[in-house]
């Protein structure tokens, strides 16, 4: 499965959480069968907030992206297909990054892994079967 991880679970993830967020996304984000992707506008956003003081990390913020690398995760930039892709069902929040994250698993096929409410309930977003 290709799994597109939003930026409180990658928190979760440089942080060492022992269960990521809940048991069922911690299953599925550790599942090594799965693609776990992290998509550049996620890192961005991250070093936005980090930068802002509003984010405190374990690591370098420019150390983020070889961490995910070195727990096999894949890296996936913004193309211009993101960037105009117009999302079949709009969700329920106006965050630019979220939209964004959304119109990367619809181009690329991926299910975004996430516990904000604005996005679980999205036919985007990964549920446990």
């Amino acid at each position: 499965m290709r799994l597109l991880l939003d930026s409180h679970i990658l928190l979760a993830v440089q942080r060492r959480d022992r269960v990521i967020a809940s048991a069922a996304i911690d299953r599925v984000v550790r599942a090594e069968q799965n693609d776990r992707i992290v998509s550049a506008a996620s890192l961005w956003e991250l070093a936005i907030k980090h930068r802002l003081g509003k984010l405190a990390l374990d690591v370098a913020i420019e150390e983020l992206p070889d961490l995910f690398l070195s727990l096999e995760f894949q890296l996936l930039n913004v193309d211009h297909n993101h960037a105009v892709e117009a999302l079949h069902e709009p969700p329920a929040t106006r965050d630019p990054f979220d939209r964004l994250l959304l119109a990367q698993c619809q181009v690329e096929g991926m299910r975004l892994v996430t516990l904000d409410r604005a996005l679980a309930k999205h036919p985007l977003a990964w549920r446990e079967r």
